[in-house]
């Protein structure tokens, strides 16, 4: 009644004989001192709607001083003019912007329009700001409206769209009208080939527009529902619904008394004790829960106690109603199409995630190939636990970071770290295989403690030389930022510059071993040192110049972590478990067995990660049970090894 009685009022006021000459907003306001001075949400509409049509150049700012509280009224004479606070008083300046003095506090009514009015004034000014000559003002009011769209918006934001200049603005536009049309048109047609519309695309703000119009609430009838119910499914108590929740929606529709108690029915009962006896039944025989309903039942036929509902009553007054999910949106043939196109961008959603996930998989095994495969040779060829592993990737992080203070341009002291991190980290590790490791063959457990101390040796002295906080690794511009497919699949630069750099070392690793002396001579001694050392080949030197190689590898792979990891002692540690994860289950000594592994190990921390997001603790422990599962299983890897390892 509301709505039919404003649209009169409009018409009313359109068709007056002030509406038909040519309006000024001083001309309306006057007209509706009544109205403007009371100003409610319910009957200013009109008003307000008229004043935004009338063409007078001086409307929005007019409006949107009146939202402010800029809009008064002189005691004097009523006239209408916009304030703004001088002194003790007022500077007026007249409707049509012309000055028009000062005024004490007391000759002005002061107009406080309320959050509905003001409401209604935003939207009145949309149009205005849709179609304002500064694009700054029409891209704010575009973000307006999909903040907090209504119904009023769809109209201006139509009219505004021919006459846009801007191409970006009106794409925007364009899509903001479909989703106001989609929501709020009352031609079904229109909103069904609005969301028609939009097939393939996956936006944040598609998917916020179409979860109204499948939204349900639950509902309960006794028998048909009302017409027009745009019904989902129907439930089953037991099934889709407890009984108990079943029962709370027929008393809330008023279709059943309220549930009883059993704290109410003991009360009931004791309240009702006459003789020994409740409604005739002994107290000594209310011992079982369906005599105690019994006794409730006969009082409550007596009229003794209120109407209200035992356990049995409930449970036969829940299968006796119908209970259905209900959609908000009352046109099936909107939330069809709204429910088709929601399917469809959560199979596109899912597909986007498992490509996501397998790009997150990818890189972490890129990351930890790279930090392997040093360990994948000096572990396959000289079968020594090397636990000093990981300080290597620490010497060789540190070892960027000293470059880049000698040189601060990042690009070229990568390109200096890369080498030099291998120089020193080569040197080190053919120090470690001359002065330790040579002496321990054949010995792993003395190799093992040896090799863990000198990394807590090494560690301790990366602490005194840098220190315990985190140094920076800075990655150069171009790795800025990442690949972004959409907004669900993307990848950083970094990560992709580590895939590249670990499928160069893959092909470097594969041209030395096959395509080398050195190859040749490091896959002798691995498949019969006894035999390669008749055939002239120095294993004691192979075995110097492969721990170098791999130290050395595992300097350049900790150049490359640290540009996205914290560069700190501990550094080597995080991938030092991880390592030898990967060569153990992917097959030692095989440098596809370490990428297999790599791949395996990536992909599973990542998927238990995907299950379990919120605890990676878990994830590492889980994985690490799997792997050793996996190990029962296969005990020589992925790939195993033919030759010594096979004998081994």
């Amino acid at each position: 009644m509301r709505a039919l009685a404003a649209a009169i009022f409009a018409a009313l006021l359109l068709l007056s004989p002030l509406a038909a000459q040519a309006q000024t907003a001083a001309d309306i306001l006057t007209a509706n001192r009544a109205l403007v001075e009371k100003s409610s949400r319910q009957t200013i509409g009109p008003v307000i709607e008229t004043l935004a049509a009338s063409g007078d150049p001086q409307a929005a700012a007019i409006l949107s001083a009146w939202a402010d509280k800029g809009l008064g009224i002189r005691k004097s004479d009523g006239a209408f003019l916009l304030i703004s606070a001088s002194g003790a008083g007022y500077a007026l300046t007249s409707l049509d912007g012309s000055d028009a003095g000062t005024a004490p506090k007391s000759d002005i009514t002061e107009l406080r329009p309320n959050a509905g009015v003001r409401g209604l004034i935003a939207t009145a000014l949309v149009q205005f700001q849709l179609s304002d000559p500064d694009r700054s003002q029409r891209e704010a009011a575009l973000t307006a409206i999909a903040r907090d769209a209504s119904p009023d918006h769809l109209a201006p934001l139509r009219a505004s769209i021919p006459g846009e200049p801007d191409a970006v603005l009106r794409a925007q536009k364009q899509r903001l009208e479909r989703l106001l049309t989609l929501r709020f048109d009352p031609d079904s047609a229109a909103r069904v080939a609005a969301i028609e519309s939009f097939s393939g695309d996956m936006g944040l703000d598609l998917r916020a527009a179409l979860n109204p119009l499948v939204a349900t609430t639950v509902m309960a009838v006794a028998g048909d529902p009302p017409a027009g119910t745009n019904i989902a499914r129907t439930l089953r108590p037991g099934t889709d619904l407890t009984t108990d929740e079943a029962y709370a929606l027929l008393v809330a529709a008023g279709l059943a008394p309220a549930r009883l108690t059993r704290v109410d029915l003991k009360a009931a009962l004791a309240a009702n004790i006459v003789d020994g006896k409740v409604a005739g039944t002994p107290v000594a025989s209310l011992n079982t829960p369906e005599s105690r309903d019994r006794a409730y039942d006969a009082l409550e036929s007596a009229g003794r106690v209120p109407a209200a509902a035992t356990d049995a009553e409930a449970a036969a007054a829940a299968a006796a109603h119908r209970f259905l999910a209900v959609y908000a949106e009352p046109d099936p043939a909107v939330t069809t199409a709204a429910k088709d196109l929601l399917d469809s961008i959560e199979l596109k959603l899912a597909t986007m995630q498992a490509a996501d996930l397998a790009l997150d998989a990818l890189s972490l095994a890129s990351i930890y190939f790279l930090a392997a495969i040093g360990l994948a040779i000096t572990f396959g060829v000289m079968r020594v636990i090397n636990m000093a592993h990981g300080e290597f990737i620490m010497m060789g992080a540190y070892t960027g970071y000293v470059v880049q203070q000698i040189v601060p341009n990042y690009t070229l002291s990568i390109l200096i770290a890369l080498p030099l991190a291998f120089a020193v980290t080569f040197a080190a590790g053919v120090a470690m295989e001359r002065l330790v490791i040579r002496h321990l063959y054949k010995r792993p457990l003395e190799t093992l403690l040896a090799t863990f101390g000198i990394s807590i040796a090494l560690q301790q002295l990366a602490k005194n030389i840098f220190g315990t906080q985190a140094r920076p690794l800075t990655a150069p511009s171009w790795l800025d930022g990442a690949l972004v497919f959409n907004d669900i699949v993307g990848i950083s630069y970094i990560r992709i510059a580590i895939f590249v750099l670990a499928l160069v070392f893959l092909g470097v690793f594969l041209w030395l071993m096959k395509r080398t002396r050195l190859g040749l001579e490091v896959r002798a001694v691995t498949q019969n040192p006894t035999m390669a050392a008749s055939m002239g080949i120095n294993p004691d030197r192979i075995n110097m110049l492969t721990f170098g190689l791999g130290s050395g590898i595992a300097g350049i792979a900790g150049v490359a972590i640290g540009l996205f990891a914290k560069v700190t002692s501990e550094l080597g540690s995080d991938y030092i478990v991880q390592s030898f994860m990967t060569v153990v289950v992917g097959g030692v000594g095989n440098i596809w067995g370490s990428l297999a592994g790599a791949v395996m190990i990536g992909t599973l921390q990542k998927g238990i990660e995907w299950l379990n997001p919120s605890n990676t603790l878990a994830a590492q422990t889980y994985m690490i049970l799997f792997i050793i599962l996996f190990i029962q299983v296969r005990p020589r890897g992925i790939i195993a090894l033919k030759g010594r390892a096979a004998g081994d």
